[in-house]
């Protein structure tokens, strides 16, 4: 009786561990149910809802999704993509930036024993272990390593809180306003998190680094741990997969589900695709497929620096010799707006001639008017978005007119002026 009450402790002890280590540390780690075979759902994209004729956004799972255009930034398609959600080892895409921004690659890190027993997706650290920062970067991206993430924030900044304020700043420096992390490797916390967009907007600025880039369009790669090998492959099921796929990061905890960011290339389109709370990992990689070929099946590049220019010329001739310059030297009056951040966008194919400028100037100025004055703004819609808004400005400078500018006009005018007199 007593080894049935101690045997029935044991188990009980044993169920509780497994749940809360699952629960706990769960990241990047899916369990059996949820493998599948990538080649078929590869095998049946042209029979899936993007490869239709018609232009309704395929059905997603995904709690929320977004793809971007990398040249602009501009949001292609998405929903829910401002809210804030935990993003599991998609973090690892601003732990790997702030690493390789704030220390020497070539550094050798000791592997701490706090690091070392860092559960989840692991790397395979041990207290005492030898690697470069270069390695542990691969280790990171490539197989999600939680203890890569510690050793490496321990590394670079002392600590986990001290590094999770270096992420905070980078996040600041990028305009990421509803973005916070706690973590070097995205384990779920309450106060960790990001939206689809801001993390689309991480990632875009994270490929521009080389190295970065590199590390994460690597498909298979030997890193060296105390000077013995150890093979890693990507746990990216995209990578080398589907056409044009160049990066970037998975994750996994059961606070934020399935997640996956991709970069896809197909021609002079380069975008940026977010899924966010997938169901499942078959769920995530059918989300970003039906995204993917969606964007590259629909879109289209459009000249909107062409659109703002052809507009403005035609307003400025038609439009500029009416503003008035009240007690100015010159009536002379040049003009121009501010330049374009892009000069092409993808749009949507049924969008493409949707165009919408508006201009709103001021129509009397006085003098003086300093060069670089602006006088009103000029405005590029599209479907009821704004698409651009810049400044127009003067682009002379007009004196105020003086005593001696009154005389002189007097002068030249005199004749004219004394009709006028005489006339009344």
């Amino acid at each position: 009786m007593n080894f049935f009450h101690f045997f029935q402790k044991i188990m009980l002890f044993f169920f509780i561990f497994i749940f809360t280590y699952s629960y706990v540390f769960a990241d990047d780690l899916s369990p059996v149910e949820d493998d599948f075979d990538i080649s078929e759902i590869l095998g049946d994209i042209e029979s899936m809802e993007t490869s239709t004729d018609g232009l309704e956004i395929p059905t997603i799972n995904s709690r929320a999704y977004v793809v971007i255009d990398r040249k602009s930034n501009t949001i292609l398609v998405g929903k829910n993509e401002n809210q804030k959600k935990k993003m599991a080892s998609t973090t690892k895409i601003m732990t790997a930036l702030v690493v390789i921004e704030n220390c020497n690659l070539s550094d050798t890190v000791e592997v701490s024993k706090k690091a070392a027993g860092t559960g989840g997706s692991r790397l395979g650290l041990k207290t005492g272990d030898k690697i470069t920062v270069y390695d542990l970067l691969y280790g990171l991206m490539m197989c999600s390593g939680n203890d890569a993430a510690v050793s490496l924030a321990e590394h670079v900044a002392g600590s986990i809180s001290d590094f999770a304020e270096l992420m905070n700043q980078k996040a600041l420096e990028l305009g990421l306003s509803n973005t916070h992390f706690v973590t070097p490797h995205g384990l779920d916390e309450d106060e960790h998190y990001i939206t689809a967009y801001e993390l689309a907007i991480l990632a875009n600025h994270a490929m521009n680094n080389e190295i970065f880039a590199k590390i994460v369009g690597t498909k298979n790669y030997t890193i060296t741990i105390n000077g013995y090998p150890k093979a890693l492959s990507n746990t990216n099921e995209l990578l080398g997969v589907l056409n044009g796929v160049y990066g970037i990061k998975t994750g996994f905890t059961n606070g934020a589900n399935r997640c996956l960011v991709t970069s896809c290339k197909r021609g002079d389109m380069d975008i940026i695709c977010v899924v966010l709370g997938a169901d499942t990992k078959k769920y995530r990689t059918t989300d970003s497929i039906k995204l993917i070929e969606y964007a590259f099946s629909h879109f289209t590049y459009v000249n909107v620096e062409q659109i703002v220019s052809d507009y403005f010329k035609t307003w400025k001739e038609a439009f500029s010799h009416t503003i008035t310059i009240s007690k100015g030297v010159s009536k002379h009056l040049d003009i121009t707006y501010e330049n374009l951040p892009y000069s092409s966008i993808p749009v949507r194919e049924d969008l493409v001639n949707s165009f919408q400028v508006y201009i709103n100037c001021e129509s009397v100025l006085n003098a003086p008017v300093e060069k670089g004055t602006s006088i009103g703004t000029i405005t590029l819609e599209l479907d009821g978005n704004i698409v651009y808004s810049g400044d127009i400005f003067v682009n002379n400078a007009i004196e105020h007119k003086n005593i001696l500018d009154y005389l002189l006009y007097f002068y030249q005018n005199f004749s004219e002026i004394l009709n006028t007199v005489l006339q009344t």
